[in-house]
């Protein structure tokens, strides 16, 4: 695809790639220190990242790391807790997406789904982002049908042969007004010609935000846990910290990496969910190596995570007199081994095998009355083991025509130990439900086949397509699976959508198959680059798809096969779905001058459909019609822009969720950025004028109030999006 330059790609949303054919990028030599990171043959097709300066961005704006994503073509956000929005890549979220962060698979060790794999790095830590949207290649795909993200931080940086050790530094904070926002960070590193060790602390925080004027609590006064003010978003504080420590040795062409990393949350609030999380801890280990030889490349990788979760009910919500504490352990392991062979200048060959373990425990202590005297097991030992192998072959035919094709297998094996309720003796509640499931054959194996290729063809400089095709398959996570409770409370403690209702899991579920196709057309104006167009067409047919279906079996009610505008009793089940779309994107300088500097034009388009094939329902948290437009303008160090931001109603929901509808809605955005050699400070004032609106993958609104029943809190109302916020960041380079 065309090139595109560095001053354009630090003022627009990634649109077009390098050009073939494509040498390998020699590292570039500094006066005082190297980084050292694997070289690329070039971009991949239907892949975008984000530059320096819209990452630099983009954390001004707080402590979410998926928020760094929200600029990219294809890309949506579910809405969650203040530091655990859920990735959407062209209509598909959560585990249909390969995660990756550093290159480990982290796996969400919650029912809710509230500590996500992203949420394990704060945004100061970012180095780089990748997003392959919905076509990826099998060397970063496996388990998964929407695509694919890879987070890694910055690469290790070595002091220059003969230099004196390179001692560096940073600081940097941010302040919200919207909830108090407010975060700070400091990073430090020492390192000589071969060893490379840094450290980094990063913390944040924030109060209930506020949304515009015209929002009205559903719950208020004795019921709930505290009285909530007018315009004040329950459940949605959170205070958060990551510490990391990094360490690297090279000699010659050989790099090792080892770090460890700690999260500790102390609370996050979800006001789309009905509980809270009070706790949760995360240690890391990852050991990496990379290597170059003469023949290609060699990658090899073991990493292990441990995490101990906790959730209850936070001072925004109802309390029975006592707690109601759940608890989650959950142990995840992983190896990767990765070749590439330099078959001869045109063609490379990638190969490499890969192993995932994950063990959860997920129990509810008693609390009384008929909700003990037993623990409650939601999962008791559940495994989850992935193996996989692959192999990819690259070749460059021509500048013109080039091609990335490959397969892969993966086996994933499943299984649970017998679970019990919180009292087996009262059979109508917990004892039957657990007798059934705890007859049944629970071990399950999954075979996967991936197969993807993507053909690209670039006449000239100033064009460019991508075609890809793939077949890409996804086998069901283990809360689909074991969720065995049809007892109306607990299956409500089991609901990753955000959307109030009670999941039950189902064994006899399938992995999801789907064919893809996808159709990129890239164009700029010559060498020069002054404009820039991008559209990309994709469609997705999904057999087995997961979707959900009215529970009216165990102890769900007739009334719930049929009930409209309440929550609901849901079971996971396999239907035949498609979903479709067009993203498109474009940038146009629209002044060059030395005196005043270059304005640029952006926008990014997005459409999705997805629609059930059995029953003609939409699919759930399918985000409407919405663009992005700005207008940027840089002179020197000064960077200022306005961003407008409009979204459609949706109106094609999940009937039987009972998907909340959404009204559309603009908003208005200004920021101004200021850079010098060894600081940085980012202004902003977003939601300009104050509009009260409904994001569209916001879930609904349970922050206050009853949240254990499902008519405990009335249905129908979405959680609201932030007021007017003025934002402040500074960041220094020591």
């Amino acid at each position: 695809m065309p090139a595109t330059s560095a001053a354009s790609a630090a003022s627009a949303p990634p649109i077009l790639v390098k050009p073939y054919p494509a040498s390998v990028e020699k590292p570039q030599t500094l006066p005082r220190s190297v980084t050292h990171a694997s070289s690329a043959r070039h971009d991949e097709p239907f892949q975008s990242h984000l530059s320096r300066h819209q990452l630099a961005r983009a954390r001004a704006s707080g402590g979410d790391t998926a928020r760094l994503l929200q600029d990219i073509p294809g890309v949506s956000l579910y809405g969650a807790g203040g530091v655990s929005s859920l990735p959407v890549i062209q209509g598909l979220a959560d585990d249909r997406l390969r995660t990756q962060v550093d290159g480990m698979d982290l796996v969400a060790a919650c029912p809710n789904h509230m500590n996500p794999a992203l949420s394990y790095i704060d945004p100061s830590n970012v180095g780089s982002v990748k997003v392959y949207a919905g076509i990826s290649p099998v060397s970063s795909g496996g388990d998964s049908i929407g695509g694919s993200i890879q987070i890694e931080a910055a690469a290790p940086e070595f002091a220059a042969e003969g230099a004196p050790a390179l001692r560096k530094g940073t600081l940097s904070s941010f302040y919200r007004s919207s909830g108090l926002s407010r975060g700070a960070n400091a990073s430090a590193t020492l390192a000589t010609h071969a060893w490379n060790m840094a450290f980094t602390d990063a913390r944040s925080q924030q109060s209930n935000y506020r949304a515009a004027a015209g929002f009205k609590p559903v719950a208020a006064g004795s019921e709930a846990g505290r009285l909530i003010p007018a315009d004040e978003v329950g459940s949605s504080a959170y205070r958060t910290s990551n510490q990391e420590l990094r360490l690297a040795w090279r000699q010659d062409q050989h790099l090792v990496q080892l770090s460890f990393a700690r999260q500790k949350v102390g609370f996050e609030g979800f006001p789309n969910q009905r509980m809270d999380m009070t706790d949760n801890r995360s240690t890391q280990s990852n050991l990496r190596y990379t290597g170059q030889f003469d023949w290609g490349q060699l990658k090899a990788r073991l990493w292990q995570q441990e995490v101990k979760h906790a959730m209850d009910m936070g001072p925004d919500r109802y309390f029975y007199g006592f707690g109601m504490p759940m608890l989650t352990e959950a142990t995840t392991r992983g190896m990767q081994l990765q070749t590439e062979v330099d078959v001869n200048d045109l063609h490379m060959l990638r190969m490499g095998v890969e192993r995932q373990t994950y063990v959860l425990y997920d129990w509810w202590p008693p609390v009384g009355g008929s909700m003990g005297p037993n623990a409650f097991w939601n999962v008791d030992n559940g495994q989850r083991i992935r193996d996989g192998a692959y192999a990819e072959w690259q070749a460059d035919w021509s500048p013109q025509w080039s091609m990335l094709s490959g397969a892969r297998v993966d086996r994933i094996v499943t299984d649970a130990d017998k679970v019990q309720g919180y009292d087996n003796g009262l059979g109508a509640i917990w004892g039957k439900d657990a007798a059934d499931f705890n007859a049944s054959s629970r071990h399950r194996k999954d075979e996967l086949l991936d197969l993807a290729m993507t053909l690209r063809y670039q006449p000239h400089l100033s064009a460019g397509y991508e075609l890809g095709v793939a077949r890409k398959a996804h086998a069901p996570n283990l809360y689909q699976r074991y969720a065995w409770s049809t007892q109306p409370m607990a299956a409500l403690m089991n609901n990753f959508m955000g959307d109030g209702n009670g999941y039950i899991g189902n064994l006899s579920l399938r992995p999801e198959v789907a064919r893809k196709l996808a159709l990129t057309g890239a164009w700029q104006d010559g060498e020069d680059g002054t404009w820039q167009l991008k559209v990309t067409l994709h469609a997705s047919h999904v057999d087995d798809f997961i979707d959900a279906k009215r529970c009216d079996f165990g102890q769900c009610s007739s009334a719930n096969v049929s009930a409209v505008e309440s929550f609901v009793l849901l079971q996971y089940t396999n239907v035949p779905a498609r979903l479709y779309g067009m993203d498109l994107s474009g940038r146009k300088r629209l002044l060059m001058s030395e005196t005043a500097g270059e304005l640029n034009g952006w926008f990014v388009l997005s459409h999705v459909r997805g629609r059930n094939l059995a029953s003609g329902d939409d699919l759930y948290n399918i985000m409407p019609d919405n663009i992005r437009l700005a207008l940027e303008h840089k002179v020197g160090g000064f960077t200022a822009s306005l961003e407008l931001l409009a979204v459609a109603a949706k109106r094609r929901v999940s009937k039987v969720r009972n998907e909340i509808t959404t009204p559309g809605y603009g908003l208005a955005h200004l920021r101004a950025s200021y850079e010098w050699r060894h600081a940085r400070l980012d202004l902003g004032l977003e939601n300009v004028f104050n509009r009260l609106y409904f994001p569209p993958l916001g879930g609904a609104y349970l922050g206050q109030g009853r949240s254990m029943t499902s008519a405990g809190i009335p249905w129908g109302t979405a959680v609201p999006g932030p007021g007017r916020s003025i934002n402040i960041s500074l960041s220094l380079w020591l």
